[in-house]
């Protein structure tokens, strides 16, 4: 049997490394407050900001910036539940994803490039990632004990241009392992994704929203914009109440501020803009609290997931996360 680490314990076995205070995390919730009640989030779906609208935000339809008082943040964080299931394939590998539960372990994704070995050249050699890389990354995961579920690792991009590449991902991430599935899919296709996992059940569409075998994920475009893919993907899992994580990926230095807890406040804000709108949608809709937040690499002008900043970001994003009591999802390993 595998044996779990728990998150959020009072356990003092060993060296403890406390990110950040309780007065902290309410400073950084003070400031989100702020920034929601004076500035607002630039919403660009004109769906998602009816919704705030009539939900009791302050929208500026020229603009297309939204305000969202404080009142409606705080009943939001009271209607999201702190827990939800995940169902593999096979039954086996069942989760429950809980503020302050055990920590799983997943891949990171999405990558658009696999380095493989060429038997040919007689060594390592990068190029584009394939649905068929999709199938054997997802068997690797299937494979794994120490991995709870499969984050679809690479995009099919012999199918980009050709249409549905989206699609062709999650078919094969679905088909080639018996553990949970987190997509990171496009909200046009996603009546494809449900039909997919309707036909595990059968063609029973009850049963695949009822125990999903997928979970959604979509992104905030830093910083402090709603773009339209993740209002969508927000809008629609949350009316079937379907699992959705959404992860930020603020830069520190580059779409967010240099400092690590202002880039946290912006983090904040773009996740919990999006939890009111799924909670606005259909209150107790299950949501994650995602992160792949980290610095800015100025010199390579990357994203560096590796980094100590990384580290430490994911750290006070979990942090964050059960101040809200709500599942989270951070980066890095």
């Amino acid at each position: 049997m595998i044996n779990k680490s728990y998150s959020g314990k009072n356990l003092l076995d060993g060296l403890y490394l406390g990110v950040l205070s309780q007065d902290e995390l309410k400073a950084i919730h003070a400031a989100t407050v702020d920034i929601f009640s004076e500035y607002g989030i630039l919403v660009t779906d004109s769906e998602a900001r009816q919704i705030f609208k009539d939900g009791g935000c302050d929208v500026d339809e020229n603009t297309k910036m939204v305000k969202i008082p404080e009142h409606v943040l705080e009943e939001a964080l009271k209607k999201a539940p702190s827990r939800f299931k995940l169902y593999g394939r096979d039954k086996k590998y069942n989760l429950v994803q809980e503020a302050g539960g055990d920590t799983l372990w997943t891949n990171f994704g999405i990558g658009v490039k696999m380095s493989v070995y060429d038997e040919s050249k007689g060594r390592c050699v990068v190029r584009s990632s394939t649905a068929q890389d999709v199938a054997d990354t997802a068997k690797m995961c299937d494979w794994a004990e120490n991995m709870d579920f499969y984050t679809v690792a690479v995009a099919a991009m012999d199918w980009t241009g050709k249409g549905a590449a989206d699609v062709h991902s999650t078919y094969e991430a679905i088909t080639n392992i018996s553990k949970p599935v987190l997509l990171a899919p496009e909200a046009e296709s996603f009546d494809y994704y449900m039909d997919m996992m309707a036909a595990y059940y059968g063609g029973d569409m009850e049963e695949a929203i009822k125990k999903p075998i997928c979970s959604m994920a979509a992104c905030p475009t830093s910083p402090l914009e709603l773009g339209d893919n993740v209002c969508q993907m927000t809008i629609k899992s949350a009316r079937i109440k379907f699992p959705n994580n959404i992860i930020s990926m603020a830069m520190s230095g580059a779409s967010s501020p240099v400092f690590l807890a202002s880039t946290l406040v912006t983090h904040n804000a773009e996740v919990l803009a999006t939890l009111v709108l799924a909670q606005l949608t259909e209150p107790g809709a299950p949501f994650w609290y995602g992160s792949s937040t980290t610095g800015f690499d100025m010199k390579r002008g990357t994203a560096p997931v590796g980094s100590p900043e990384l580290g430490l970001l994911s750290a006070a994003v979990a942090k964050l996360a059960q101040f809200y009591n709500l599942p989270s999802f951070v980066a890095g390993t």
